[in-house]
């Protein structure tokens, strides 16, 4: 125990842990500014217009291409009506309804017969379970539509959607528009501050990366993409969960947010459902990374060295937080008062949290005016430092490592538990 002892307090005397220590303070108060700043950037140059610039920023292309609604399926006959009849009532004069099922094994296909017997829905039915990637890619050769929107099982859109998300294709360079992902199930403690998450978090980045120039990642929940971009790269890899979006934009292909394009869709409300669901976005983000952190070697990519940037420091902080944190607890445990840490938050402890609550809080004064009841969740902030960053942060260390490391043979499609 003595050695261990000495080795511990020899540690927190060199430069890798003072490294570590300024790193795990200053990061989060630097990250947090930079997307306020950007994101408030954002919203005023593209989301306050006048009633004029609007009109003429969503105005519908004459003629109105042909959109292809598709919503793969597997086992969510808990959903999929309220789905479909969502996509069903969108308000747009020229689309599909698609749905592939990916070889359902409970009551899905039944419940989307009555809907196909009635002329209002197509069904691409696969006897054999190949995971998400797979059903999308079979589908799209049987699509009639230029542009695809593709949306999750258990989502259901805003009427509107096709008509915000629609007029950002009138630029030939635009291969994907996500749009803007609310949660409805807000039942437990977990399902509100993933509310307070993809509001404040998600919403914001979002909004920030478009200032920067190239997006990260979007919620497969909703997103738009060009057909002929899709071909362009090759289609989805079955083998990768989330490098559709990197592989279109080092084609120099452009990806865009559109905040107003709604649309509600359901989160983990088990500690169980949501750690299977970060541990697959971990390893995705670890797969990217290994495949396409090469683009910090090419000027051609500039634009895409913020994005890259900020996921590799975004990882290093989560390996500063598991590692420092638990030496901290081990330190108090046998006795010893670590350096640079207090079991009571000091200044730097009050600066982070302070940081953290404002971006959260900014998130939402954003986001309001898509969602109002949103502000009565506000008082969930505080509860994501605390005991979010902890949650991510571990799935992150574990996980983002195998992605970095080995690549898996198949992504299969999620669902979480439906409610």
């Amino acid at each position: 125990m003595a050695e261990i002892i000495a080795a511990l307090v020899a540690f927190q005397h060199t430069n890798v842990y003072w490294v570590m220590l300024v790193f795990f303070g200053f990061y989060p108060v630097f990250s947090a500014i930079v997307w306020l700043i950007t994101s408030v950037i954002y919203f005023t140059r593209k989301e306050r217009l006048s009633e004029e610039k609007e009109a003429d920023l969503y105005a519908l292309p004459d003629p109105t291409p042909m959109v292809s609604v598709l919503i793969p399926t597997y086992c969510e006959e808990k959903v999929i009506e309220f789905t479909l009849e969502g996509a069903l009532r969108i308000d747009y004069p020229n689309f599909e309804v698609v749905v592939v099922d990916d070889g359902s094994t409970d009551g899905t296909v039944a419940r989307i017969t009555p809907y196909v017997e009635s002329g209002r829905v197509r069904l691409i039915q696969k006897t054999v379970n190949e995971g998400k990637a797979m059903a999308l890619n079979d589908a799209l050769l049987c699509l009639n539509g230029e542009i695809v929107l593709t949306i999750d099982a258990d989502a259901v859109v805003d009427t509107r959607i096709l008509r915000y998300l629609v007029p950002h294709f009138s630029s030939a360079r635009v291969a994907a528009v996500t749009g803007n992902p609310r949660v409805s199930n807000r039942r437990t403690l977990l399902s509100k501050i993933q509310l307070i998450e993809f509001t404040s978090i998600v919403g914001l980045l979002r909004r920030a990366q478009r200032v920067w120039g190239r997006i990260q990642t979007v919620s497969g929940v909703v997103v738009a993409f060009r057909k002929k971009a899709l071909f362009d790269v090759g289609l989805f890899d079955p083998s990768m969960a989330t490098d559709m979006y990197w592989r279109l934009q080092k084609r120099f292909w452009d990806i865009r947010y559109e905040p107003k394009g709604l649309v509600w869709m359901q989160v983990p409300e088990t500690l169980g459902a949501f750690f299977k669901q970060r541990k697959r976005w971990a390893i995705g983000l670890g797969q990217v990374l290994r495949s396409h952190l090469g683009i910090l070697l090419h000027k051609k990519n500039l634009r895409q060295w913020p994005v890259a940037y900020e996921s590799v420091l975004s990882i290093l902080w989560s390996f500063c937080f598991v590692i420092l944190t638990s030496l901290w607890i081990f330190s108090y445990a046998i006795g010893i008062p670590p350096v640079g840490a207090h079991p009571i938050p000091n200044f730097w402890g009050m600066m982070i949290a302070s940081v953290c609550i404002t971006q959260l809080t900014a998130g939402v004064i954003l986001d309001r005016h898509y969602d109002r009841s949103v502000l009565a969740y506000a008082p969930y902030t505080v509860l994501y430092p605390l005991l979010y960053w902890a949650i991510t942060s571990i799935i992150a260390f574990f996980y983002t490592p195998v992605g970095l490391l080995r690549r898996r043979p198949e992504v299969t499609l999620w669902k979480t538990e439906r409610t």
